[in-house]
């Protein structure tokens, strides 16, 4: 099996890059091995020598720079790639990783070198004004994350002075005061090291900051990212893996609060899974997504504890899927890995990645650290929980329904994560983000970024401007889960400003693999109103339809050349349908487009239905027709009525539906 890219072998240098032959035995479903995973790591880990420094501490990799500096950008790369090369370090037998590990601590000790010629930016306190660089609290963690993995095969093989140098970087920002998100445990990170290894901890709050991040526990593993409720892949990639080293560090696993957070860490395993669908594609939604594989993370640390709800088999069987998927891409094989997903796309990555940022995916490789002879290497694969069949589940403090479709799509209805803040202020800009706005994210698709934000057309319900500029839907003010049956609360707002006297009630029904949304919008005067469908990508122009006739009207779909589509059915209140495409908009691919129903909101309140799929298989007209009768809608007041064709039948109030104030900006 063949990757793409140049390399000699799985260790890398020129020539074609060569996956180990695959195990039909072991590996049944991926024919990956341990030794793909390998061949893997020490690839990513190749692609680096080609721009290294003399000292080791500043490679300059291909990619932009952020106003931090190269220098910054530099010891990201050392740092994250770190996390790679540190369970390739201490799962390795004989001197196997000998060269990894005088390469790292090489790095290690040039970049904490104060008087060195390759240093690294001594971070300073998370407060405004920001005088110097920050990030340099997040990768005293990563080092220390990985010097506690490497422990024995790097930290105590080195000269007491090496220590103290590093220990001094470390402790320098185990002190630090930080943003209030997953930030709080960077600092804690640096300190459960140093005090692992019987460094002086005076002046540092590690304790403090952990009670804080446990304090934004929901439900099933999931934390906020924060005091604002911002749920995402920060849980997989940052609160639990550095809470479980935090814990172990400290000594304090057996504690009840690391018992407690263990209980967590095994139920955030188990629902984490239903995010992968079985062909290894993870759900596209949240921040920082160009870290991909970080997010296996979490599954390694539960796998190591002994907490993990998945059998071995199964869990090698997710991760491998996952690794599989990305190399099949291209990521880390020609080059390092680039800000993007699977493929190089900056548009999703924030302005604090720069180009050695991605190397945060290696703490996904966590599992090498694992000795080679433990059940989950060498324990027949099974199927992981997203391959035994449709499946939905339910998350209402989280305001998520989680959908396992039966062709395998994994759909993600969101009623609660928003990434906002409350006030609005005209002084700044509206606070959304295309990864935490939407009402529907997939594992297959992707919302649209750069200008297909700035329309703001796929998952959303909009009012529109006299420019015909899309309201945006800012902070979620109120939400409710009640079994199959999702809401949420927003006030429309433009421009940094509410739009005076207008809500918008929005409700998710699910009947299996169809989802109805149903949306009471209150404006004080006619608005047009737009809501768009999943936005579906590819590498050539999308086919798209708007079917007419009886039992076709209002319907439009938009199909990629595989069969991937979306499809949007006007069922009560929308006028007309259509589709929209872009031009280098997605993540998936350079074309995209998007399934649109559009009307004109009366006053006060307007009643808008819709049916929403999204299917591996193209439809036929035949099919198209069906799904304007899968669901007989009426509506009374703002009272619904879905029967659905399989039989459930669903009543609500839109009114009364999301319990809220009701307080609305004033109409001028």
């Amino acid at each position: 099996m063949s990757g793409n890219g140049n390399g000699n072998g799985p260790s890398g240098g020129s020539g074609p890059f060569v996956l180990p032959a695959p195990d039909a035995e072991r590996s049944p479903l991926t024919g990956w091995t341990r030794a793909h995973w390998e061949a893997v790591g020490r690839r990513w880990l190749s692609r680096i020598e080609p721009y290294d420094s003399a000292g080791g501490a500043l490679p300059r990799l291909p990619g932009r720079v952020t106003g931090d500096g190269e220098r910054r950008e530099s010891m990201e790369a050392v740092g994250r790639s770190f996390l790679l090369a540190a369970p390739l370090i201490a799962g390795a037998r004989g001197t196997e990783a000998e060269a990894l590990t005088e390469r790292y601590a090489r790095a290690l000790l040039a970049g904490t070198d104060p008087d060195g010629a390759e240093s690294w930016p001594r971070g300073v306190t998370c407060r405004a004004p920001v005088t110097g660089v920050t990030n340099s609290i997040v990768e005293a963690a990563n080092i220390a994350f990985g010097l506690h993995i490497s422990r024995e095969r790097l930290w105590d093989r080195l000269a007491p002075a090496e220590r103290r140098r590093i220990a001094d970087w470390l402790r320098h920002h185990a002190r630090l005061e930080v943003w209030h998100n997953n930030w709080q445990l960077f600092p804690a990170m640096a300190e459960g090291f140093l005090r692992s290894v019987g460094e002086d901890t005076s002046g540092c709050t590690g304790t403090r900051n952990v009670r804080r991040v446990e304090s934004w526990y929901l439900e099933q593993g999931w934390y906020t990212d924060g005091p604002e409720h911002a749920v995402d892949y920060y849980n997989a990639w940052a609160i639990h893996p550095y809470l479980w080293a935090w814990y172990r560090m400290t000594d304090r696993t057996a504690t009840p609060d690391g018992a407690r957070h263990l209980e967590r860490l095994g139920a955030f395993a188990g629902s984490w899974a239903d995010t992968v669908a079985p062909d290894g594609s993870m759900l596209h939604v949240g921040r920082s997504l160009t870290y991909r594989t970080a997010a296996l993370a979490a599954l390694w640390c539960a796998e190591i504890s002994g907490v993990n709800p998945l059998t071995p088999g199964a869990t090698r069987r997710l991760a491998s899927g996952v690794l599989a998927r990305f190399t099949a891409a291209g990521v880390g094989i020609a080059h390092p890995p680039e800000l993007g997903w699977y493929r190089p796309y900056e548009p999703i990555a924030q302005t604090y990645s720069g180009f050695g940022s991605s190397y945060l995916a290696g703490i996904g490789f966590l599992g090498l650290a694992i000795d080679q002879d433990a059940p989950v290497w060498t324990a027949a694969e099974q199927p992981q929980p997203t391959e035994r069949g449709p499946r939905t589940r339910v998350m209402p403090e989280l305001g998520w329904l989680l959908r396992t479709q039966q062709d395998g799509i994994v759909r993600l209805v969101n009623h609660g994560s928003d990434h906002c803040e409350i006030p609005v202020e005209p002084t700044r800009a509206d606070p959304d983000d295309p990864h935490y706005a939407k009402f529907g994210y997939s594992s297959h698709t992707a919302p649209g970024t750069a200008a297909g934000w700035t329309a703001n057309v796929d998952g959303h319900l909009a009012l529109l401007d006299a420019g015909g500029r899309a309201s945006h839907r800012g902070v979620i003010r109120a939400m409710r889960v009640e079994g199959a049956v999702a809401g949420s609360v927003h006030l429309p707002q433009l421009d940094g400003r509410l739009l005076p006297g207008c809500s918008v009630v929005s409700v998710t029904v699910l009947d299996g693999d169809l989802e109805l949304r149903a949306h009471l919008v209150r404006t004080p005067r006619p608005r047009p109103v737009r809501e768009g469908g999943w936005a579906v990508a590819d590498t050539s122009p999308l086919t798209t339809r708007t079917p007419g006739g009886p039992g076709t009207a209002r319907t439009a779909a938009v199909t990629r050349a595989d069969g991937l589509t979306a499809t949007v059915v006007g069922l009560y209140g929308w006028q007309h349908a259509a589709t929209h495409a872009e031009r280098d908009t997605n993540a998936m691919g350079p074309y995209s487009a998007v399934p649109v129903l559009t009307a004109t909101a009366g006053t006060p309140t307007t009643v808008l239905v819709s049916l929403h799929t999204l299917t591996r298989t193209a439809p036929t007209p035949t099919d198209l027709a069906d799904l304007a009768t899968a669901v007989r809608v009426e509506v009374h007041g703002t009272v619904l009525h879905a029967h659905w064709r399989t039989g459930p039948h669903h009543t609500l109030d839109l009114a009364t539906f999301v319990p809220w104030d009701g307080e609305v900006p004033a109409a001028h």
